[in-house]
């Protein structure tokens, strides 16, 4: 299966720096912005990247099912049944794409057997993404580069880094905080924070709060593929599609597994 999983990664990259075109079309131009049920915003460069996205899988791959987050109201019963498929977020980081920051990414990955085997997260702004499949490491390239190999910290720096979300911060990060002691905070949107432990920038990212199936998937491949973990609070690998709800439990992104991080939750 690596050899098959090396050939996808190029013409997903691909599918996903086409989404990124067209995101950054409607970043650069007016848009409009729509409540989901769940209150959670949603744009346009939303829509057009899903359709995008989804056309580029239905092409490369006829055969595998797709999950993206703007399809999400697929009935478990019929998901259930799935041994591989794509789980995609054509747009992480809509609250950070409303703000204008940059920080937000596309998120492509495929998953087998419940777990994440292929990981692409590309960053429109920048022009730079990251990318893994199991058993071929993780790079990244930034625009007009070389992909790199990344690592992960194995060591943990004497002051811990900690990567924390720019959007959601509440008292289970502040208590986080305090309970590590002296550390440095580093607050970004979206997949991005994960990927700093990929790139051996950070320490840790705890998330402790909601985020779904396919804010993680492309990331934990990539992270994990760079000698990383991402783990539920309990220290069990994140699992996809095992429940009715496409919600995540509380998660931990390190590289350090020497330090009990739990212990500081």
């Amino acid at each position: 299966m690596k050899t098959s999983l090396e050939a996808l990664i190029k013409p997903v990259i691909a599918i996903a720096k086409s989404a990124a075109t067209d995101i950054l079309t409607i970043y650069n131009s007016s848009y409009d912005i729509e409540k989901k049920d769940d209150q959670t915003p949603l744009t346009t460069a939303d829509i057009a990247a899903h359709k995008n996205i989804v056309e580029g899988l239905k092409a490369l791959t006829p055969n595998i099912p797709i999950l993206s987050e703007e399809s999400s109201s697929i009935p478990f019963e019929t998901r259930s049944s799935w041994n591989q498929y794509w789980l995609v977020d054509p747009l992480d980081g809509t609250r950070e794409f409303i703000k204008r920051n940059g920080e937000f990414t596309v998120n492509i990955a495929l998953i087998e057997n419940n777990l994440p085997v292929l990981g692409v997260i590309y960053v429109p702004v920048t022009d730079v993404y990251y990318y893994a499949c199991e058993g071929n490491n993780a790079f990244k390239c930034e625009k007009n580069g070389n992909p790199q190999e990344m690592h992960a910290l194995k060591t943990a720096n004497e002051k811990i880094i900690v990567a924390g979300s720019r959007s959601h911060r509440d008292t289970s990060l502040e208590n986080f905080l305090q309970n590590i002691g002296e550390h440095e905070l580093i607050s970004m949107g979206s997949s991005l924070k994960s990927c700093l432990v990929a790139e051996g920038r950070v320490d840790i990212y705890p998330r402790l709060g909601p985020t779904s199936e396919w804010d993680t998937a492309a990331a934990q491949c990539i992270v994990e593929q760079a000698g990383g973990f991402l783990t539920t609070v309990d220290g069990e690998q994140l699992k996809y599609n095992t429940k009715d709800s496409l919600l995540n439990p509380h998660f931990l992104v390190f590289a350090d597994e020497k330090i009990p991080w739990k212990t500081f939750l």
